[in-house]
């Protein structure tokens, strides 16, 4: 069995629906996430997968999709506002959490075909 992976750096906001605490508000986050992929086999060359695919893809998706946009919940009323302003937003199914986020990009990484097996997001690292 084989692992390798790759990080990706991003900057989001957003803010959690009908929370009754501080996750109501805006924040924003320097965010990392790391993807995991994972095979029995390498390929001809010996790698499990060429990292300049995962760069022209997911990061790509990552970049176009998620950097530096407003990440809400698609029945949050501050879309409203937000879209009459012109901000740059990506709307969720859920509230946008860490775990959804994560989830998120799990689910383009393996609709792309990449053997991901797990996918973390860190908020604001260190």
């Amino acid at each position: 069995m084989f692992q390798v992976s790759q990080h990706v750096d991003f900057c989001y906001g957003h803010r959690l629906l009908n929370d009754s605490g501080k996750f109501r508000n805006l924040q924003g986050h320097n965010g990392r996430v790391v993807i995991v992929l994972e095979s029995d086999h390498l390929d001809s060359r010996e790698i499990l997968m060429d990292f300049s695919g995962i760069k022209k893809v997911v990061r790509a998706w990552i970049d176009e999709q998620l950097d530096h946009r407003i990440i809400l919940h698609e029945n949050d009323p501050a879309l409203t506002s937000l879209q009459q302003l012109g901000e740059p937003r990506f709307n969720l199914p859920a509230n946008p959490t860490a775990e959804i986020i994560a989830k998120t990009i799990f689910q383009f990484t393996n609709s792309q075909v990449f053997p991901v097996i797990k996918v973390s997001l860190w908020e604001t690292p260190a």
